[in-house]
């Protein structure tokens, strides 16, 4: 908590996260619409942490700026790109609020709808983490198309109940903000992080702007790290499933085998040989194979990894701008 400006009551602290990529011509506006709706609010107080995941454009500039403007924003910069969850969750070590916001660069968050997401979060409220729930999603439709994919794992991998949807905009108690920094392996997923936290979400409904500028930088491999993390950071259901594939793949063809033997017995005329068919089974038997393999080794190379401590990020530089430089705060 600190100190509001009226003598009696103390100000809610707020930490907002925003990992920035691409965004040189964006952030800035989101920054100024930050600081313009808390300046009105006797209830909260703030602060901001911009992190910099080595973005290739001239973004840092940009937040080292703002932080020289403002004493309540803190820009960091990573030392190689992450993405963005390992981007988040370097601002969230450095958070101090009890109420942690995490949202996105390019101004399609509704930040004036920010005190209705914060709501069910604060006081005696029964929900731990409240997330925006957007009836139309203004994005491309790839980035559609992953999110329906995700949406769908997730309902099955982590048992995610169907009517919560995560989202860009989304607000979560110190508490479980805490338990998410318990998580120190190279492959953070938000969601799984959050499932495992609290079932207590809820679903704030407002409308996603446009964006202010450019295009998505979610690509086709991003898509692909994201499906990954999901499916082996936080459940073992996929070796589950694919045991259950192999039993089924092995019973049909002790079944076809039987059948063939029969057939064989009862009217040997009509089973021929068939260089084709046998082919056919071998390429599919040997891909299940291969595919299940494969899903092993994608665990077993995880935990390879992360037993080495190979890091979520590395930061370059922490920079709190010139105001709390010359009041004695550390860069």
């Amino acid at each position: 908590m600190i100190q509001s400006t009226e003598p009696g009551r103390k100000k809610t602290l707020v930490s907002l996260v925003i990992a920035c990529y691409r965004s040189e011509k964006t952030v800035g506006t989101v920054i100024g619409e930050i600081e313009q709706v808390f300046k009105a609010s006797q209830q909260y107080d703030y602060e901001l942490f911009l992190v910099n995941d080595c973005s290739p454009d001239n973004v840092w500039p940009v937040l080292k700026d703002a932080a020289d403007r403002n004493e309540r924003i803190t820009a960091v910069s990573l030392a190689k790109n992450m993405g963005r969850l390992p981007a988040l969750m370097a601002g969230f070590r450095m958070s101090k609020g009890e109420i942690v916001v995490i949202l996105d660069d390019d101004g399609q968050c509704p930040m004036d709808r920010v005190f209705d997401l914060i709501a069910p979060v604060t006081g005696t409220s029964d929900y731990d983490v409240a997330t925006a729930a957007y009836p139309v999603k203004k994005q491309s439709w790839f980035k559609n198309f992953g999110s329906k994919v995700n949406e769908r794992m997730t309902n099955v991998i982590l048992d995610k109940p169907k009517e919560i949807r995560f989202n860009n905009f989304t607000a979560m108690r110190r508490f479980v903000i805490n338990e998410i920094l318990r998580y120190e392996n190279p492959y953070p997923y938000l969601t799984g992080l959050l499932l495992r936290t609290t079932h207590r979400i809820a679903c704030v409904p407002m409308e996603e702007r446009e964006r202010l500028y450019g295009k998505t930088t979610y690509t086709f491999k991003k898509l692909i790290t994201l499906w990954m993390n999901g499916f082996t950071a936080f459940s073992v259901k996929p070796l589950r499933l694919a045991t259950i594939f192999g039993v089924a793949t092995a019973i049909t063809g002790f079944l076809w085998g039987l059948f063939i033997v029969i057939q064989k017995l009862v009217n040997p005329a009509e089973i021929l040989a068939g260089y084709s068919s046998m082919m056919a089974v071998m390429l599919v038997i040997g891909g299940v194979i291969m595919l299940m393999l494969g899903l092993i080794g994608e665990y077993v190379g995880r935990i390879y990894i992360s037993i080495n401590r190979s890091p979520q990020y590395v930061v370059r530089e922490v920079y709190c701008g010139k105001q709390q430089k010359d009041s004695g705060g550390d860069a």
